[in-house]
């Protein structure tokens, strides 16, 4: 599947979510884009979302020794910290999103705000978010974390590639540095591919996302774990 394909589909699933899966937050009243609908919205459509963990799962569980952390039921843990990381971020600009049914936690960091044009320097004002998310996940030890990188189409496609890689590698190093295990953290880039439009409801306006870094929180279960150690 071509990127333009996927980013044709994800805008207009997006623009139809945004029509017709809102709820009601029950503290302020407001009318929001259901997280459940968009998550799946977003797995449908851009499909890296969904993927297996980079390098695959099975080396990176035993080698990030998470074993004796993993629950048996994922599901109230899984509630409990994207419940979390939505209430510490509010305000950040940072998005926070379910993929599929509790597969992942998506945490998108904003474009523009965490890197400059051409840079893989995180903007120090945005240490503070980072540095929730990485306290997330040292309550939450049972993930692994992917991290994947993206430009804009300003340069050579060789040039974007790079930077991508570098802006998720970045990340990942900010967060180990923070005491997440390095064992749990593996980065991708993915240069120009898979733009992302964010669809302000109510708005009619297609918001671009593309000088950005996500990260992607995969929930490990005990059985994830025994099939792990049985391979």
């Amino acid at each position: 599947m071509k990127t333009s394909r996927i980013l044709l589909s994800g805008v207009a699933a997006l623009s139809l979510v945004g029509v017709s899966a809102c709820v009601t937050d029950p503290n302020t009243g407001e009318r929001k884009v259901s997280r459940t609908a968009a998550g799946a919205v977003l797995g449908g459509t851009l499909g890296y979302l969904l993927g297996d963990a980079v390098g695959g799962s099975t080396a990176r569980i035993i080698g990030a020794g998470i074993g004796g952390a993993a629950g048996a039921v994922i599901g109230k843990q899984f509630d409990d910290q994207i419940r979390e990381l939505d209430e510490e971020l509010e305000g950040t600009g940072v998005d926070v999103e379910e993929i599929g049914d509790q597969d992942a936690i998506l945490v998108r960091l904003p474009d523009g705000v965490t890197f400059a044009s051409g840079s893989a320097s995180i903007n120090p004002g945005f240490y503070s978010s980072l540095n929730a998310v990485a306290e997330s996940l040292k309550k939450y030890p049972n993930s692994l974390v992917d991290v994947y990188g993206f430009t804009d189409t300003t340069g050579s496609t060789d040039l974007n590639q790079r930077l991508s890689e570098q802006r998720a590698q970045a990340v990942a190093d900010y967060l180990a540095a923070q005491g997440v295990s390095r064992s749990r953290l593996a980065t991708q880039g993915f240069g120009e591919r898979y733009e992302y439009l964010r669809v302000k409801t109510g708005d009619n306006v297609n918001e671009p996302l593309n000088r950005r870094v996500e990260i992607k929180i995969i929930p490990i279960s005990q059985d994830d774990v025994a099939n792990a150690q049985g391979q």
